[in-house]
This record gives C-alpha cells, sequence and structure tokens, in this order.
C-alpha cells in the first residue's frame, strides 16, 4: 500500500486493564455489524486485544485464556530497578497463547496492520511501534509505572503508554478512510481514604489517562464509551464476561446509532 492510499476501517483500542475485555465485545458487535478492521491500534491492555485479534484468534479463545487466572499469575514480585514487579509472565503467555494461530514473531507478522501505543519514558514522548518482536512491545504498552519495571525496547526504557496517550487514534488516524474508537477507562471513585502505594499508584495513572484521552477520542468518526466499566478494578479477572457483555452492548448501539449496521456484508473469516 503507497503512501497516498488508506486502509478503509480502522479500529483504536485504549488502555483500561481488565476493563480492556470490552474490547473482545465491541469488536464482536464490529463484525456482528458486517464490518471488517483492516488495521487495529492498541494502547496497554488495548495492544494485548488488538494482538490477539490479529492473530486471528477466535473470540471465546482470547477470554478463554485468562479464566481461573489471577493478577499473580502473570506478575512475579521483583522490587527495585524501577518498578514492583516484573511483566514476563504475562508476556509469555500472551505468546505462547497466538502461536497455535500461526507463526508470529514480529508485529510485521500478524494478519493484519497492528500499531502498539508506548511512552518514551527516557525522552518523554509518546511512541508507536508497528514492527519488530510483538512481546516487548507489547509488554512496554502495559507497564503501568510503579507497579511493573520499564521495558527496553531497541536500547530505550518505555513505560505504558496511557502515561501519554491513553487512546491509539492518533497513531492510525491518517491511515484509514474510518476509524472506530472504543474507550474502556472511565475514571472511579477511590472507595476508601486510605490507599496504599500501588492504590495511589493506579489512581495517579488514570487520572493521567482521562487526562489525555479526550483529544484522541475525538479524532474518531465513531468514539464508542464504556461508562459502567467505572465500578471494575483494573486487575480484577473475575468478572471479564460482564466486561465483555459491556463492551458489546454499548458497541452495537453505537453502530446502530450511526446508521453503520450491515449484517449482510462480509465478515472477517
Amino acid at each position: 500500500m503507497s503512501d497516498q492510499q488508506k486502509y478503509h476501517l480502522g479500529v483504536a483500542l485504549s488502555g483500561g486493564g481488565a476493563r480492556g475485555f470490552a474490547h473482545v465485545g465491541a469488536l464482536m458487535a464490529i463484525e456482528e455489524a458486517g464490518l471488517k478492521p483492516d488495521i487495529i491500534a492498541g494502547v496497554s491492555a488495548g495492544s494485548v486485544i488488538a494482538v490477539l485479534y490479529a492473530s486471528g484468534m477466535p473470540f471465546d479463545e482470547m477470554t478463554k485464556i485468562f479464566e481461573n487466572k489471577g493478577f499473580t499469575d502473570f506478575a512475579n514480585m521483583s522490587v527495585g530497578d524501577g518498578g514492583l514487579m516484573r511483566i514476563d509472565k504475562f508476556k509469555k503467555h500472551i505468546l505462547r497463547s497466538i502461536s497455535k494461530y500461526g507463526d508470529f514473531k514480529n508485529l510485521e507478522d500478524l494478519r493484519i496492520p497492528t500499531y502498539i501505543g508506548a511512552t518514551d519514558i527516557e525522552h518523554g514522548q509518546a511512541v508507536e511501534f508497528h514492527s519488530g518482536p510483538i512481546g516487548e512491545r507489547m509488554a512496554a504498552s502495559c507497564s503501568i509505572p510503579i507497579i511493573f519495571k520499564p521495558v527496553k525496547v531497541d536500547g530505550v526504557y518505555h513505560v505504558d503508554g496511557g502515561v501519554l496517550r491513553n487512546h491509539p487514534a492518533w497513531i492510525i488516524r491518517d491511515k484509514c478512510e474510518l476509524l472506530i474508537g472504543v474507550n474502556v477507562s472511565p475514571m472511579r471513585t477511590p472507595s476508601k481514604k486510605k490507599m496504599s502505594l500501588t492504590d495511589i499508584a493506579m489512581r495517579t495513572y488514570n487520572l493521567m489517562a482521562k487526562s489525555n484521552q479526550a483529544e484522541d477520542m475525538a479524532l474518531c468518526d465513531l468514539s464508542v464509551q464504556t461508562p459502567e466499566l467505572s465500578s471494575y478494578k483494573v486487575f480484577d479477572l473475575t468478572n471479564i464476561k460482564a466486561v465483555v457483555t459491556s463492551g458489546y452492548i454499548h458497541t452495537r448501539r453505537a453502530i446502530k446509532d450511526a446508521g453503520m449496521w450491515n449484517p449482510t456484508k462480509t465478515k472477517k473469516s
């Protein structure tokens, strides 16, 4: 594809921790509407779902690989070097899971063009990856500061993309004719006055994400919001089905309201 040509439909998936499973429901609704994403971008949890989707993994498998799992199944305590935990187990789990659907080592190996947003913490700027090893780039995008250690990519330390741009619309807006964005990171009110170090780190991260995502949501031709997800915790994997349903319902409604619902069109195989 030349620089002058554009993909038809792009989908941009925000960060949001476990609430990112709403992106699975959103993609289900998009396909049910007869729409086929030609390019996809994700930040943090959105990058994970983008990679799973672009690998060709069925929707039910995207949730199944997290069944009966908890936070400690994916993170190792390792205080020092810029974070409380390492994210290596999570990275390996995702790579092992997508290996059943193809030989995917690099982003460019995936079935559709996939872009991942992260934060270059050394130079203080938002960056995007669309080529190179999947694991490191996805892990970098998911590395919430303080909670997880920064991840080195091409010799530079990176942290969660949500620090500067929690919504990746900016990455692919100029690459597609139509852009659907899904935001699964509404703010929640703290349930307790006394907060732990982890609570404070997460609250700080959420405030940063809230402040920077409005601009990118405005770039989308259709922007989907999931307000009730504010009641779910970032690392809680016990409500996956309800979160998926939320993403599906809100995206289905938004597409119908926009007059884009045409289920007779060809869907992703």
